[in-house]
């Protein structure tokens, strides 16, 4: 059983919090402070389950700061990586896909802060806010269309290509510039990259040490930064 993230309730927040926030952008100031006035907003340990699969989708969040990793559960028992969701970003929003439980669990990778609202609030926001539905549903578009991609890579693509499109993928919607390389701006270890790509924690460890021993890569304590990112293309392309 995942542990449940304890509540850590946080001062009242500013409405500048929410202006640059693609579902809020199109607001005025006083319509984002009915908002957080309606929320609550928490501060989450690394590693801790914001909501978990299969539980009763009782409310709906937006990160403020932090990744999450979106896991699903398998038959065995076993934990596999979807996708990671960085901040700016609604999830929980189970009810915009028509669902009344959580389709997957929410698992801390960093120290996070999130703001939730009831999800009976939801059809509210859909309807009275301004862009709030179009923006929403738009961040369901991408992450389906990862998913998709995803999915694709699985069928057609041989596992080094795999690995290389995850890591450029990671970089380009998380990566910071850091001396020699863009790194994943959150912990990730080769686990969760074997995940990620449907393989074995072998062949990905395998696959890093060789790529670390060519200079296109560094991985350590759960760090991972490409140096050489058109390398990458080059393999990701096979």
């Amino acid at each position: 059983m995942n542990e449940i993230a304890p509540r850590k309730t946080l001062p009242r927040l500013d409405e500048s919090l929410l202006t640059h926030l693609p579902p809020f952008s199109r607001l005025e100031k006083r319509q984002i402070r009915t908002i957080l006035d309606q929320a609550t907003s928490r501060r989450y340990d690394a590693g801790v389950a914001v909501f978990e699969e299969g539980h009763d989708a009782d409310r709906f969040y937006m990160l403020l700061d932090g990744y999450v990793r979106v896991v699903r559960i398998t038959p065995t028992g076993e934990q596999v990586t979807a996708l990671h969701i960085p901040a700016g970003q609604l999830l929980g929003i189970a009810k915009a896909i028509g669902r009344d439980t959580y389709p997957a669990t929410a698992m801390t990778a960093t120290e996070s802060i999130a703001l939730s609202w009831p999800m009976r609030l939801w059809d509210t926001f859909v309807t009275e806010y301004d862009g709030f539905a179009t923006e929403t549903y738009k961040t369901l578009g991408h992450r389906v269309g990862e998913m998709n991609t995803r999915i694709v890579e699985l069928a057609t693509q041989q596992v080094e290509q795999r690995v290389a499109n995850a890591l450029l993928r990671l970089i380009n919607q998380t990566g910071r510039k850091v001396d020699g390389g863009i790194e994943i701006n959150f912990p990730i270890t080769r686990q969760d990259l074997s995940e990620l790509t449907a393989t074995t924690l072998h062949t990905v460890s395998r696959l890093l040490s060789g790529w670390e021993k060519q200079g296109l890569v560094e991985s350590k304590r759960k760090r991972i930064k490409v140096c050489d990112p058109h390398a990458l293309v080059v393999l990701s392309q096979g």
